[in-house]
């Protein structure tokens, strides 16, 4: 049964990822350096590639550092400057780059989901939406090819 409040009352909900909008714009510069992390990574996971499609996401991951750097001059009219302080990943083995790769893009899609909810309506937040299923479209075919590259 409803219960109505007839003086207005109403409870507030926020979701417990809700982020700020200056929180959202701290994550933005970190997934900058993220991006071009990932685009490094893959450089290196190419080379032990037989396989194209690794390419592809590579290219996207550019797009994506792209997009990122713009919304983030527009929001703030600076520029993101400086060299990041996280270590890039190196390749071990084929597999277990692809293993390291999928785990990493799950990461950038929980990051991605912070900025979304801290950006206000409009393009901003579109452009990240797209960014979070780039990213799970990825996430998908690097377990595609964890599965075919999987020991027999």
């Amino acid at each position: 049964m409803y219960v109505a409040y007839p003086y207005g009352y109403r409870y507030t909900f926020t979701p417990v990822w809700a982020t700020s909008s200056v929180e959202a714009l701290e994550l933005i510069k970190s997934a900058v350096q993220g991006e071009r992390n990932d685009e490094i990574f893959y450089d290196s996971l190419i080379q032990s590639s037989p396989d194209a499609i690794i390419t592809s996401i590579r290219n996207d991951e550019r797009g994506h550092n792209q997009m990122f750097r713009q919304m983030y001059k527009d929001l703030t009219g600076q520029e993101i400057s400086g060299v990041s302080s996280e270590p890039v990943e190196t390749v071990t083995s084929y597999l277990a780059g692809l293993q390291q790769a999928f785990q990493g893009e799950l990461a950038a899609v929980e990051k991605y989901r912070k900025i979304w909810f801290g950006l206000p309506y409009g393009i901003y937040k579109d452009t990240v939406w797209g960014i979070i299923l780039d990213e799970q479209k990825h996430a998908d075919k690097y377990n595609n090819l964890i599965t075919y590259n999987l020991p027999r």
